[in-house]
C-alpha cells in the first residue's frame, strides 16, 4: 500500500475561498468516479460553501465537550471513522486547526498524516500566516501571533499546492457584503486585520512562498531529467569576477539588472585555474565576497583550466539567464594571443544566454606580460616556441648569407634566437633551436663550409659552448615554469582550503551546503557522503549534492576519497586531477566533521531536553518530599487524634481538627492542580476556548482562595470586554493574586485595578511587600523557583510559572514591574474584543461571490 498524495489549496488570508475552490475540486474527482468523502469541512454558515457539500458523503463528526461558536458543541474529524471507511479522497479543512483535549493528535495536521500514511489522498487547506516559519512576519504586519501553525515542511512535501488568490479590493469588498464573517464583526474586521496593507503583504508572502516552492520544483525535474538548456522561468544573473578591483561595479551592475525582474537572483562566481593566470588578490575577493552577500546574492568558488568554458557551464547549471563580465584590462596589443574570455562568452554562450560587457575604470590598464603570473605555457605560447625555435634559425641563416658578421656574431644571434625559443617555449623548443643553429653553423659558417666537418679547434669549442649555453637558459626557464606552475597550484589550493576555512567560521556548516561546494569548486555533477558501520554493513547516503542518479556504494563512482575505514565522499562528472586529491581530501576531512558536529549537536539537544526534565523531576521530588508531605502529616495528624479513643475532644477542639484537614486538602489540591498545569503547559495541550466575557465576571472569582479583606478591586463597569478563556484567566488571577497577598504585610490590602490601553486592557495587581531586584524579575516566572528567603511551606515555586503560560497561550503578556514607593506590581495584558479575529476560530476560507466557470 502506497502513501497517499496530499493536495493542499493555500490562500493569503481568511476568505479567499480556500473551501470552495477545495469542494469543487471534491465534485470534479466524485463526477470521474472517485471515491470521495468529506472528513471535515467548515462552511462558517456561508451558503454557497454549504451548497457544495450537498452531494457529498459526509463522515460524521465527533462531538467533543469544547465550547464552539454561539454556545454550541464544536465538532472534530472522526480519524477512526474516516480511517474504517477508507476512502480513495478525503476532504479535511483546516490544516492547521488545533484538535480538542482527548482527541488522538493535538493538530488537525497529524491526522492527516495518518489518512495519507494509511493510502488515503487528502484535499486540504492552510492560510499563509498558518506556516510556522512565517509567524513573526505576520505578526510584525498584522499584530497578531497566529497560535495554531502547521510546520513548513508538512507543506512542503504536499504533492500539490493549488494558491487560491484574491485582490485585497475584491477581499474587502467580500467581507463588506457579509460573505466571510457575521453582519457585527465586519467593520471591526476591516479596520483591524482585513485592512488594505495587511493584506497586500499576506497576498505578497503567499505568492513568494509558492514561487519559491514552484522554483524547487523545476530545479528538481531539471535534476532528474538532466537538462542542460537555459529555461528562463527567472532572472539569474552571474556575474564573473576576476579578483580585481572592477568586479564591485559589476556586482552593483548586476544587482541592478536583478532588481528590475521579480524574484532575480544574483550569482557571482571566482574560477581560478591550475596555470595561476587568474592570480587575485585574497583581500579583493574577501571583500567583493562580503559585497556579494550584501547584496543578496551569493558567492561561488569554481576550479576550471578553460575559464570561459567553466563559466558557461556554470551559469547553465544554476539556469542563469544573463552574464555579467567587465570590458577586458589586456592591452591592445596582448588580443594577438587570443581574443579574451568575454568575446569568448559571447560567442559560445548561444541564443537563450544573454552577456553583458561592463565597462569600468580598470579598461586597458594591462594585467602584466603573458605568463608572467603563468605558470603552465599556454598552447598558443608553446606553438610561438617551436616556430621560433625551428623555423627561426633557418630565417636567420638566410638573412646573414647576405652580410657577413664574422662567425662570433653569427653565433650570438643564434644564442639570442634560443634565448627567445626558450622564453616562449620552454626546454623543448630551446633545446631544438640550439641544435638546428649549431648545425647551420657548422654547415654555413665554419671551414671548411657546407660540410658538416669542422676543422678549427677553436670552432668546435665555440659550437659546443653554444649548445651548453642554450641548452643552459633552456633549462632555467623550463625550471622557473615548473616551479611556478607548482606555486600557482599550491597559492589556487590555498584559496580553496581558505575559502572552506572561511565557511566554517561564518558557521556554514550545513553538510548538504558543504557538498555543493564542492561539486560547484571541482565542477562534479554530484558529490555524496557515503557511511556504513561496520565492513559488511550496506553503504547509506548521510549527505547529498547535484543532479543525476544517486551513488549507492564509492566503487561506482568516479572519484572516491576515503575518510576512515567507515566513510568515503563520492563524486561523479569527471576524473580530476592528481594535484586536486589533496583538496578533495581536505572537504572529505570537513564534510566527515560536519556529519558527527550535526550529530553531536542532536545529541546535545537531546541531552539538553532530558537535563531539563531531570531538572522538573528533581524539583517536582523536592516538592513531594516536603511541600506536599507537610500538608499530609496535617491530615494524617488530625485525623488520628480525631480517631483517638483515649481522648474525649470537645466540639470546638473538633472543629478544629476537622478545620485543619481542609485547609490541608485545599493546599494538597492548590499545589497537585499547579503540578498538572504545568505538566499541561510543558507538553503544549492547553487549549484556550477563546470567548468574550467582561472581566468582572472573572476577576471577583479569583479571590475566593485568599482572607477576606486582603484585596481591593478596582475593575470598571465601562471597560470594553477581553477575548479570553475565563478558567484560564481565573486560574491565573488566582495564582497572581495569591502570591502578591502573600508577600503583603498585613493591614494593607493587594490592589487590582483594570483599565483599557487602545485595543488591549490590563490588569494590574499591586502589593505592597519587598519587591523583587530587576535580575530576578524574569527569574521568578520559571518553573520551581521561589525569590530571596521564601519558606518551605511557601509553596513549589509553579504559581507565578503556571499564570504567565496560561496568559501567553490566550494572547496575553504577565510582566513583573516595580511598585512607586516599594512593592511588586504583576501586569496583565489581555486583548480586547474585536481587536482581531480570533484565532482558534477564525475562518479559514469564504466562497466566491460568484461560481467559476
Amino acid at each position: 500500500m502506497g502513501r497517499g498524495k496530499l493536495r493542499i489549496h493555500l490562500g493569503a488570508a481568511p476568505g479567499v475561498g480556500k473551501t470552495y475552490a477545495m469542494l469543487s475540486e471534491a465534485h470534479r474527482r466524485a463526477e470521474r468516479g472517485t471515491d470521495c468523502v468529506v472528513a471535515f469541512a467548515e462552511p462558517h454558515g456561508r451558503p454557497r460553501t454549504e451548497a457544495l457539500l450537498r452531494g457529498l458523503e459526509l463522515i460524521p463528526h465527533r462531538e467533543t465537550g469544547r465550547t464552539g461558536h454561539a454556545g454550541t458543541v464544536a465538532p472534530e474529524m472522526d480519524l477512526d471513522a474516516v480511517l474504517a471507511r477508507r476512502p480513495e479522497v478525503a476532504v479535511v479543512d483546516e490544516l492547521a486547526h488545533t484538535n480538542a483535549p482527548g482527541s488522538r493528535n493535538a493538530r488537525r495536521w497529524q491526522d492527516v498524516e495518518e489518512l495519507l500514511a494509511a493510502g488515503i489522498d487528502v484535499l486540504s487547506t492552510v492560510n499563509i500566516q498558518h506556516l510556522e516559519s512565517l509567524g513573526d512576519v505576520v505578526e510584525s504586519i498584522t499584530g497578531v501571533r497566529e497560535r495554531e501553525t502547521v510546520p513548513d515542511e508538512v507543506v512542503r512535501r504536499a504533492d500539490q499546492v493549488e494558491l487560491v488568490d484574491m485582490t485585497p479590493e475584491a477581499l474587502r469588498r467580500r467581507m463588506a457584503h457579509g460573505n466571510i464573517y457575521q453582519p457585527d464583526m465586519v467593520d471591526a474586521a476591516l479596520s483591524n486585520y482585513f485592512r488594505p496593507g495587511n493584506l497586500t503583504a499576506l497576498r505578497e508572502l503567499a505568492l513568494l512562498w509558492v514561487a519559491d516552492r514552484v522554483d524547487e520544483h523545476l530545479q528538481r525535474y531539471r535534476s532528474e531529467h538532466e537538462v542542460s538548456a537555459i529555461w528562463g522561468s527567472r532572472e539569474r544573473i552571474v556575474v564573473g569576477l576576476t579578483g580585481g578591483p572592477e568586479g564591485r561595479t559589476l556586482l552593483r551592475r548586476a544587482a541592478r539588472l536583478a532588481e528590475k525582474g521579480a524574484g532575480g537572483e544574483l550569482l557571482a562566481v571566482y574560477i581560478s585555474r591550475s596555470d595561476g593566470l587568474t592570480a587575485a588578490s585574497p583581500r579583493e575577493l574577501a571583500e567583493q565576497r562580503t559585497l556579494v552577500e550584501n547584496l543578496g546574492g551569493t558567492f561561488h568558488h569554481v576550479v576550471g583550466d578553460d575559464i570561459p568554458a567553466a563559466l558557461l557551464a556554470f551559469a547553465r547549471g544554476a539556469n542563469a539567464t544573463q552574464i555579467v563580465l567587465g570590458s577586458s584590462r589586456r592591452p591592445a596589443w596582448q588580443y594577438v594571443f587570443g581574443p579574451g574570455v568575454g568575446a569568448t562568452v559571447a560567442r559560445d554562450s548561444g541564443p537563450d544566454l544573454d552577456v553583458h560587457i561592463v565597462t569600468h575604470e580598470e579598461v586597458a590598464k594591462g594585467r602584466g606580460l603573458p605568463g608572467a603570473r603563468g605558470a603552465r605555457l599556454g598552447r598558443s605560447r608553446l606553438a610561438w616556441g617551436w616556430a621560433v625555435g625551428v623555423a627561426g634559425p633557418a630565417g636567420v641563416a638566410l638573412l646573414l648569407s647576405t652580410v657577413d658578421l664574422g662567425l662570433a656574431n653569427d653565433m650570438l644571434l643564434f644564442l639570442a634566437l634560443t634565448v627567445a625559443a626558450a622564453l616562449l617555449g620552454g626546454l623543448w623548443p630551446a633545446l631544438a633551436s640550439a641544435a638546428a643553429g649549431s648545425l647551420l653553423l657548422n654547415y654555413f659558417y665554419t671551414p671548411p663550409l657546407h660540410t658538416w666537418t669542422i676543422s678549427d679547434p677553436k670552432n668546435i669549442v665555440a659550437i659546443v659552448i653554444f649548445v651548453a649555453v642554450g641548452a643552459a637558459v633552456a633549462s632555467v626557464v623550463d625550471l622557473a615554469a615548473r616551479r611556478t606552475h607548482q606555486a600557482a597550484r599550491l597559492r589556487a589550493e590555498s584559496e580553496i582550503l581558505s575559502f572552506l576555512a572561511g565557511n566554517v567560521l561564518r558557521g556554514e556548516t550545513g553538510l548538504e551546503d558543504l557538498l555543493e561546494r564542492v561539486r560547484e569548486t571541482f565542477g562534479m555533477e554530484s558529490a555524496a557522503l557515503l557511511e556504513r558501520a561496520g565492513d559488511v554493513e550496506p553503504w547509506t547516503c548521510a549527505g547529498r549534492a547535484g543532479r543525476g542518479h544517486p551513488v549507492e556504494r564509492p566503487e561506482d563512482a568516479d572519484v572516491e576519497v576515503p575518510v576512515g575505514d567507515h566513510m568515503a565522499l563520492a563524486l561523479n562528472g569527471r576524473v580530476p586531477p592528481a594535484e586536486d586529491r589533496r583538496v578533495l581530501a581536505a572537504f572529505a576531512a570537513q564534510a566527515a566533521v560536519v556529519l558527527d558536529r550535526r550529530r553531536l549537536r542532536e545529541q546535545a539537544d537531546r541531552a539538553l531536553a532530558l537535563a531539563e526534565g531531570n531538572r522538573i523531576r528533581t524539583a517536582l521530588l523536592a516538592a513531594v518530599s516536603h511541600d506536599l508531605r507537610t500538608p499530609l502529616a496535617g491530615i494524617k495528624a488530625a485525623v488520628s487524634s480525631l480517631r483517638s479513643e483515649d481522648v474525649e475532644w470537645s466540639p470546638e477542639d473538633r472543629a478544629e481538627l476537622l478545620e485543619g484537614i481542609e485547609d490541608g486538602a485545599d493546599r494538597l489540591d492548590h499545589l497537585v492542580g499547579n503540578l498538572l498545569d504545568m505538566s499541561r503547559l510543558h507538553t503544549g495541550t492547553v487549549t484556550p476556548l477563546i470567548r468574550e466575557i467582561d472581566l468582572d465576571e472573572v476577576v471577583p472569582m479569583a479571590v475566593g482562595g485568599v482572607p477576606e479583606g486582603s484585596v481591593a478591586l478596582d475593575i470598571p463597569e465601562a471597560l470594553p470586554m477581553v477575548a479570553v478563556d475565563p478558567g484560564l484567566l481565573e486560574r491565573a488571577m488566582a495564582n497572581v493574586i495569591e502570591n502578591a497577598v502573600k508577600y503583603s504585610p498585613a493591614g494593607l490590602p493587594v490592589l487590582v485595578a483594570a483599565s483599557a490601553l487602545a485595543d488591549r486592557v490590563e490588569v494590574r495587581v499591586v502589593d505592597r511587600g519587598p519587591g523583587v531586584p530587576d535580575e530576578a524579575k524574569d527569574r521568578i516566572f520559571e518553573p520551581f523557583q521561589r525569590h530571596g528567603d521564601a519558606p518551605r511551606g511557601a509553596g513549589v515555586g509553579l504559581g507565578l510559572a503556571v499564570a504567565r503560560g496560561f496568559a501567553e497561550a490566550m494572547g496575553g503578556i504577565l510582566n513583573a514591574e516595580d511598585t512607586p514607593g516599594g512593592g511588586l506590581t504583576m501586569a496583565l495584558t489581555l486583548r480586547a474584543a474585536g481587536a482581531r479575529p480570533q484565532t482558534p476560530q477564525a475562518p479559514a476560507a469564504a466562497e466566491p461571490e460568484r461560481q467559476p466557470s
